[in-house]
């Protein structure tokens, strides 16, 4: 499980990242792709020619066609990265060759950057060879992982006839990255389904082999203690172990956002970091049983797992501070890598656009047909083109993937609510129903606001290489988290990295930029507040009693961070008062909203 960096580009939108192994992974980075089988296809093809490959096409009606696009590509981004380790490890130690540029992007702190500088103070020939040729050993890719959001598993038809479970979206994504030649993870995001957990148990590679090694590894991207629990407990009675818990805050992030009940990143992240052993040790309890009736395979020590945090980490003290405090064993970075022309797939139009975001400018929207808020861009070309179809009179996208296709409200087989067919419907059900003209206008919105979000967010991609699709207006989404407003301009993966260890800030220093930890804190307040204004006037019990608890868990988490503060050892004693100052002007905003909505937060009993 070595990783020459200490961070990670997660997962971004379809497209954002389809490629970035291929553009990072030769540096030792590690990053994350989506599964979209249509996107992964073009850019095959692409790709094969910029490489010279053969490309040999997997149309979209052939056999299991979803599941074989995705082991393509994913066997061929390894195919190409291996020749670029290969090109790297083979040139010379020089300035601006890539075998230097590999070790000079490496914390300064780390022992192989340490051995790298080392050697350049060698001055005895055949030495310096000598400690050259075992650096180029030390040359590892960084890891090709895939994403799967297991609420998109879809299942399928073929000439009106449901297909079999296997051929559901989410289940063939499994198969082709299971298929295919990787030694890498897949990451679980959004949530427990327990269809395509069972489905794991398929494929040999995620069990563990004779010499304790997992060729294809778990992660599961949670936001709280006990999803991860119970999730890894699920796998571990299969007899796989979950390699990887990716934390992510369940707000101060990019894409869809899924809130915890007001538990905040830090009060989190102390859970995990006091439970750890206990944890490792009621798993491994589980998996080791499960092992040896299903492989008759025992060993005396559980698997190693890291445990990772991202979501609005924007400062290198920030990093260090979750690496040594929290004991986590890497870090996310997500939201500023759109910057980086060099790392991700971001279209001009759209990357000038997030190089002069403002404060607003980031919303949080119900733009996605999966019924889970995400983050958006208010001038993105997406939004354009979708007011632009409103007032036009024809709302609605056309539906290329259909893999947020889940409504059965029309139809027999499902359709997708950002679709035109499912919005023309809706409306004309709308207009029958006689409402009055704001309550009429209130759900009329409800129903444009979606968009095509699997097809928007690939776009970007598309655009920046020039590569056609389907002659559909190419309209770029982009769902960037809200720290990108702290981050003003384009900057090369150099900047980047640097900026992470702390060797250059590039942060927008006209923006007053919080301790990130404040940031999630206030976008809690206000998920909050949107979500009382959104229950009234009539508040069910159920309602108030969760955010009373939310409520309740946030004044709990002020309180951990009031204590948290004495171990901000690398920052100024000015930065700790401000820190203090945020928490108790948050603090007294959260009292005064609760105060104000006495019906919500203190009579509870009174509520139907």
């Amino acid at each position: 499980m070595y990783n020459p960096h200490s961070f990670h580009i997660p997962v971004m939108g379809t497209g954002f990242t389809i490629d970035t192994p291929l553009r990072v992974a030769r540096y030792g980075i590690a990053s994350v792709m989506s599964v979209d089988d249509n996107l992964m296809e073009k850019v095959r093809e692409y790709y094969c020619g910029v490489y010279h490959e053969t490309y040999v096409p997997i149309l979209k009606d052939e056999p299991d066609s979803r599941a074989r696009r995705i082991t393509e590509y994913l066997n061929f981004v390894q195919h190409i990265v291996g020749l670029q380790i290969q090109a790297l490890r083979a040139s010379h130690f020089e300035p601006g060759t890539e075998i230097t540029e590999y070790f000079e992007l490496l914390d300064d702190a780390s022992p192989l950057k340490l051995e790298y500088m080392r050697m350049l103070d060698v001055r005895d020939t055949e030495k310096r060879f000598a400690a050259q040729h075992h650096l180029r050993a030390q040359v590892v890719a960084g890891a090709i992982d895939v994403n799967i959001l297991t609420k998109l598993d879809r299942e399928n038809y073929k000439a009106g006839i449901k297909l079999p479970r296997e051929d559901a979206d989410g289940m063939a994504a499994l198969r082709g990255f299971a298929n295919s030649n990787a030694s890498s993870s897949v990451v679980f995001s959004a949530g427990l389904n327990p269809y395509l957990y069972s489905y794991v148990e398929k494929f040999p590679d995620f069990f563990v082999d004779a010499q304790n090694q997992i060729k294809k590894k778990i992660t599961l991207k949670v936001s709280d203690f006990r999803s991860a629990y119970v999730q890894a407990k699920i796998f571990a009675k299969k007899g796989v172990w979950v390699s990887e818990y990716r934390i992510e805050s369940g707000l101060n992030c990019g894409g869809h956002v899924f809130p915890t009940e007001g538990y905040l990143l830090g009060p989190v992240l102390q859970e995990f970091k006091d439970k750890r052993k206990k944890f490792t040790d009621e798993l491994f309890e589980i998996y080791a049983k499960a092992l040896r009736e299903k492989k008759n395979i025992s060993f005396p020590e559980p698997p190693l797992f890291r445990i990772t945090v991202q979501g609005g980490i924007g400062t290198s003290n920030e990093n260090r501070f979750l690496l040594k405090y929290f004991e986590v064993d890497g870090t996310g970075w997500g939201t500023p890598f759109l910057l980086v022309p060099e790392a991700t797939g971001v279209d001009p139009d759209t990357l000038e656009k997030l190089a002069h975001v403002k404060e607003g400018d980031i919303f949080l929207s119900n733009t996605s047909p999966l019924g889970v808020p995400i983050y958006n861009l208010r001038n993105s070309t997406s939004e354009a083109v979708r007011k632009k179809r409103i007032a036009s009179g024809r709302p609605g996208a056309p539906c290329t993937n259909g893999f947020m296709a889940f409504n059965t409200e029309f139809s027999k087989i499902p359709i997708c609510t950002g679709s035109v067919a499912y919005q023309k419907k809706k409306i004309e059900a709308l207009r029958e129903l006689n409402l009055s003209p704001e309550e009429f206008e209130k759900q009329y919105t409800q129903i444009v606001d979606k968009a095509c979000v699997c097809h928007d967010l690939g776009d970007g991609v598309l655009v920046k290489y020039g590569i056609p699709y389907r002659k559909i207006e190419a309209a770029p989404a982009v769902c960037p988290g809200p720290n990108l407003v702290y981050f003003s301009k384009i900057h090369t993966l150099k900047e980047m990295i640097d900026h992470i260890y702390g060797r250059a800030n590039i942060l927008n220093t006209a923006v007053s930029r919080p301790n990130f930890f404040i940031n999630e804190l206030k976008l809690y307040v206000r998920y909050l507040k949107n979500r009382v204004s959104q229950a009234r006037p009539q508040v069910t019990k159920r309602e108030a009693g969760y955010c009373i608890e939310f409520y309740k868990n946030l004044i709990e988490g002020i309180e951990y961070y009031k204590k948290l503060s004495n171990h901000f050892i690398e920052e100024t004693e000015q930065y700790r008062e401000r820190f203090l100052e945020d928490l108790e002007l948050i603090r007294e905003e959260l009292e005064r909203f609760a105060a104000s909505y006495q019906v919500v937060f203190c009579a509870e009993a009174q509520l139907v």
